[in-house]
């Protein structure tokens, strides 16, 4: 699986995750921050559009500014994304 198939299948984990976990959250804060820039990059991502356009870095300070819980799994998951991200 190249690189930018790995990210389209982590931005669907951290949008899964956020539907999930965070439902009641995901309409306001920096929880509807996240989601709308993870939606935004899965929408390139399946339209082949330019990954230039993509906008998931900083996510896991912006978690980490407004949430003390560290040990969250959602920060993994942003973490694997951006990781993945730059790597592209």
């Amino acid at each position: 699986m190249d690189k930018k198939q790995q990210l389209l299948e982590q931005i669907k984990l951290v949008i899964n995750n956020l539907q999930i976990n965070h439902v009641n959250e995901i309409n306001s804060g920096i929880l509807q921050l996240l989601y709308k820039r993870y939606k935004d990059a899965l929408e390139i991502l399946e339209n082949n559009k330019d990954v230039e356009g993509i906008n998931i870095s900083g996510g896991v300070r912006a978690y980490m500014d407004g949430y003390n819980n560290y040990q969250h799994p959602l920060l993994g998951e942003l973490h694997k994304a951006e990781k993945l991200f730059k790597e592209l």
